[in-house]
């Protein structure tokens, strides 16, 4: 697994690239792919394995608070997805570019299985690395109880779908992902994706406010 020092020795495994300050100390920012680094990450560099948790936790952090409502949690859950990740890093093979509709596939598990995971992981949390302050969410406490507050609201009406539904508004609604993205992340056909998404938003259209527009936040990015 990576640890706090991981990024000290970026400099050995790539060529020359961009760097910026995070935590008092230098992050390399490489010009890999995903794929490459995966694959680099195998061979049993960790610092490859660092910059795919610098360049995707705060996707990955994003699509779980917005699905349990809480930061805390979301953080905490971001931290079991990537050691998810490497523990079944020999199973794996990435088929994209991108890690991203990957690592939202083992966050929707975690959150499907998520009084096990949290058993099972709370203390491999200890060991998994610090995000830098380049990676952090939010900065203001008031600002971090209002997201919590609109999310809940937002997760209020995201509840009267089926789980399946739900699941697809987060990733290609919120999250953005293409269907095929989608697909990947949820192991599914990409026609199902499109008609459990139609469906789903011809729900949440039913869904309006007294002025008798759609539910504000649902049906947006």
């Amino acid at each position: 697994m990576p640890n706090k020092g991981t990024t000290r020795k970026c400099r050995s495994l790539r060529p020359a690239g961009k760097y910026f300050s995070g935590n008092g100390h230098y992050l390399y920012v490489s010009t890999y792919s995903d794929r490459r680094l995966w694959e680099r990450a195998l061979e049993g560099q960790a610092a490859a394995f660092g910059e795919l948790f610098e360049r995707h936790a705060t996707s990955v952090y994003n699509y779980l608070f917005r699905r349990c409502g809480n930061w805390a949690t979301a953080q905490d859950l971001t931290s079991i997805v990537f050691l998810e990740l490497w523990r079944r890093r020999s199973d794996i093979s990435l088929e994209r570019e991108s890690a991203l509709p990957l690592l939202l596939g083992v966050a929707t598990n975690v959150l499907r299985n998520r009084k096990r995971a949290d058993r099972r992981h709370r203390a491999a949390l200890e060991r998994m690395p610090v995000p830098s302050e380049s990676w952090s969410p939010h900065e203001n406490v008031v600002e971090r109880l209002a997201e919590e507050e609109r999310m809940h609201e937002l997760l209020g009406i995201l509840d009267r779908l089926p789980k399946r539904e739900q699941d697809l508004v987060v990733l290609c609604v919120w999250m953005e992902l293409t269907y095929e993205e989608a697909a990947d992340a949820l192991c599914l056909p990409v026609g199902t994706v499109a008609s459990r998404l139609s469906r789903a938003k011809r729900r949440l259209r039913g869904l309006l406010d007294p002025s008798g527009q759609p539910a504000p936040g649902v049906l947006e990015t």
